[in-house]
């Protein structure tokens, strides 16, 4: 019983801590995950998609059958592992257990997704403008939630919008 009190109190210390670095944990409704991919943004096998706080892989698993190549920014311990075990066997699929503030997107990025909060969301515009501009090239964003103070989405969808930078 002692071993399961531990547990628990780990389990909720990695998902209280997450919460102060980005957003919490919120599972992703797949339904809504599949129209931002084929109406609001039409991902294809051409495209690389990042999933900035990647839970537990729903985005890249749908990114995927979809055609394209994703990976997958999560902070939490726990979330990584559930997406490294769900996605094991997906060639296109990469996981990575890391910050996103402290990477630069792939030079192949075309899309990022992200489940943010509000307090974060100026700060990804900033990191977004010059992730393009070291690019040299056009960046979507598509935002499940929340909008982009100072930006006009180029759509919506649901609780979906899309952004270029």
């Amino acid at each position: 019983m002692t071993y399961l009190w531990l547990v628990l109190v780990l389990v909720v210390l990695l998902f209280g801590w997450t919460v102060l670095v980005g957003a919490p944990y919120v599972p992703s409704k797949k339904r809504i995950i599949r129209q931002a991919l084929t109406k609001l943004y039409c991902l294809s096998k051409d495209d690389l998609l990042m999933d900035l706080g990647s839970g537990e892989g729903m985005v890249l698993r749908e990114a995927s059958r979809l055609g394209a190549r994703a990976v997958g920014y999560e902070i939490n311990p726990l979330l990584y592992l559930i997406s490294k075990l769900l996605t094991k066997h997906d060639s296109k699929i990469k996981v990575r257990l890391s910050n996103y503030w402290s990477v630069q997107l792939p030079d192949d990025t075309t899309v990022v997704y992200m489940f943010g909060v509000g307090r974060d969301m100026g700060r990804l515009k900033s990191w977004l403008e010059d992730e393009a501009k070291r690019l040299n090239k056009k960046i979507y964003l598509i935002s499940l939630g929340f909008e982009v103070k100072g930006m006009k989405p180029v759509g919506s969808l649901g609780p979906n919008y899309l952004y270029v930078f």
